[in-house]
């Protein structure tokens, strides 16, 4: 079990450092730290991380690991401000339109941010839908930008205090 958690820990490792795009590139990379897989090992491993493969900007895949934890998860279950706060999760701009959230991100981070809203329970956001860089989270009708914002600020670093136009009602 601890070669699992050595081999698991090497993966997330190998991922956040280097732009991979194929399991054949990653069992190469382990192999060369001493670590030979099976590629049925390999692809278990890669499910159990919850790893995601994304278009990257060059046109190529890449894979990605979600920053999400066991503690990360129940922190934002209970409401609590998320362990990677910030930088790690790309973020780009929020805007929004009647009642629906729109966030941007840098390419590959907006499945992991969705997860982290969708896990956090927030009775103020329904849902969310992502893509590779764009998140679409739909609000309750009677949450306010300001409202909104607020809750936003729990996983992205924006500045509340700074309304550029947004911070309105978005009911009438």
């Amino acid at each position: 079990m601890k070669n699992k958690r050595t081999r698991l820990q090497l993966i997330v490792e190998l991922i956040k450092k280097n732009c991979i795009g194929s399991q054949d590139e990653l069992a190469r990379l382990l192999a060369a730290r001493g670590h030979v897989v099976t590629q049925a090992t390999l692809s278990r491993d890669l499910k159990i991380l919850k790893t995601t493969k994304v278009a990257t900007d060059m046109g190529n895949y890449m894979y990605i690991i979600p920053d999400g934890n066991n503690l990360q998860e129940t922190m934002l279950s209970q409401g609590q401000t998320g362990i990677t706060m910030g930088h790690s999760i790309g973020f780009v701009s929020l805007n929004f339109s009647g009642h629906c959230a729109i966030i941007k991100t840098r390419n590959g981070y907006a499945s992991g941010l969705a997860y982290d809203i969708d896990m956090s329970h927030t009775p103020e956001i329904l849902g969310t839908i992502s893509g590779a860089d764009t998140i679409f989270a739909m609000l309750r009708e009677d949450v306010t930008r300001e409202q909104a914002r607020h809750i936003f600020a729990r996983f992205i670093p924006i500045n509340i205090e700074d309304n550029n136009g947004d911070s309105g009602p978005m009911r009438e």
